[in-house]
């Protein structure tokens, strides 16, 4: 499990650290700025979710499925596939928001100088919405084939291209001028495209474990990935849009709110890349084992790497809690703003261990092909925190900090749901084997 899930785990991480160090040069320009690129970055989160772990999750299931069933033939026709579904994917992510984005990020609360740079950014990374499919579903085919490497490597590579080419863009550089917060959007733009053209590279070779080919459209290989894609699409859309919602509630306490929880909340995010390269790992190795029909060492892979996510992320989630100036002062030494990004972790962090075991459950849930029930938790987590989080602020006049504790209860319940559930499955699935012997 730990052998897969590194490279992933590595090279996320470092791309995390870059989109904080461009976080840092953002912050630079203001905190007008800050509030356009935090309302910008749930709804970026969003489309990255969904192409990774949504859709790119159903086809990596897809294919670990087909080769522990020793189906290769199915395995090889999934990808050409999975371009097919990210080319229509990112084409139509592309016009919705290059058409909505302004409706949507004046009902998230911002508007002036702070809607502008919202646009300016979000206009330039959204134009290549169909980059990001493509990196998200091709990198999610080499891991259905057991390698993470590769992609590990690739998007390593464009990290450390874009490092310096971001504050460079915003900042400006010699003959470089300053693009402001737009340089932070064509750097990821250029980003993309070189990732996306070494990925193409890879997979036409015959280097690689699974080939890049134009295949024959089947709506079987098309209701395998989406049966499971789907499905987990939704369950990143809850997780982005509670987000999204509870954005615009903070709003209503003004910008400096906005940009403290946007500070603090990125932390929330850190630990997606993490969660991620676990649960891409524990979904291939359950999947395979899923096809091979050893269905309890698949519950045993599912267990263990849900211990292993609830440890790292409640021990992050302590200390942030105990010391949150450690993550909120590398952005700002304002004191409206770290008093609302203090707040928010203080609340919240303690309960990352329950969004972290809830998110492993989530992904061995993906290789099982059963993924409904976790879907269910995330969808009582969006109604606590979104839903009464709203009617608390707008009807009752919570503050802001009883909104945060709201978002504590949401996560605790998420992550009880998920393993109640999981155990009960797990517990089934021994009775009827019993049975059968």
């Amino acid at each position: 499990m730990f052998r897969l899930a590194l490279p992933t785990v590595s090279v996320l991480v470092v791309q995390t650290l870059v989109g904080i160090v461009e976080t840092y040069f953002v912050s630079s320009l203001g905190a007008d700025v800050l509030a356009g690129v935090a309302v910008v970055f749930p709804v970026l989160m969003l489309m990255q979710m969904m192409a990774n772990g949504g859709i790119g999750g159903g086809l990596s299931s897809a294919i670990s499925r087909a080769s522990g069933a020793g189906r290769w033939q199915d395995a090889q026709m999934l990808v050409w596939h999975g371009v097919i579904i990210a080319v229509v994917m990112g084409t139509v992510f592309a016009g919705l928001i290059l058409i909505g984005g302004e409706a949507l990020y004046r009902l998230m609360g911002v508007k002036g100088p702070s809607l502008s740079a919202a646009l300016a950014y979000s206009n330039l990374v959204f134009a290549g919405s169909p980059l990001v499919w493509l990196v998200a579903l091709l990198s999610a085919a080499l891991r259905g084939a057991g390698d993470t490497k590769t992609p590990a490597r690739i998007t390593l590579l464009g990290a450390v291209i874009l490092l310096p080419l971001s504050p460079i863009l915003i900042m400006g550089w010699g003959p470089i001028p300053s693009f402001g917060v737009a340089g932070a959007g064509i750097a990821v733009l250029i980003y993309y495209l070189f990732t996306t053209l070494l990925l193409v590279r890879h997979m036409r070779s015959a280097n690689s474990v699974i080939r890049l080919s134009i295949a024959p459209l089947s709506a079987r290989l098309f209701k395998d990935v989406l049966g499971v894609g789907f499905l987990s699409a939704i369950g990143t859309v809850q997780i982005n849009l509670t987000v999204t919602v509870v954005t615009a509630v903070v709003g209503l306490f003004g910008p400096d709110a906005i940009a403290g929880y946007g500070i603090a909340s990125r932390l929330d995010y850190l630990q997606i890349p993490l969660l991620f390269g676990l649960g891409t790992a524990i979904m291939t190795m359950v999947g395979i084992n899923i096809g091979a029909g050893q269905k309890q060492r698949a519950q045993r892979i599912a267990w263990v790497g849900g211990a292993v996510a609830f440890t790292f992320t409640a021990l992050i989630g302590l200390v942030m809690a105990v010391y949150p100036r450690l993550w909120l002062s590398l952005f700002s030494d304002d004191h409206a703003i770290l008093a609302a990004g203090t707040s928010y972790l203080q609340n919240v962090a303690p309960f990352y261990g329950a969004i972290g075991i809830a998110m492993a459950l989530y992904f061995a849930g993906q290789g099982a092909k059963r993924v409904l029930w976790p879907v269910l938790a995330g969808t009582v987590r969006m109604v606590i925190a979104a839903v009464a989080g709203w009617v608390a602020v707008t009807q009752f006049d919570a503050d802001l900090s009883s909104l945060f504790k709201i978002i504590a209860l949401s996560a605790f319940v998420y992550g009880a749901m998920t393993v109640a559930v999981s155990f009960r499955i797990g517990r089934s699935n021994r009775l009827a084997t019993s049975t059968k012997a």
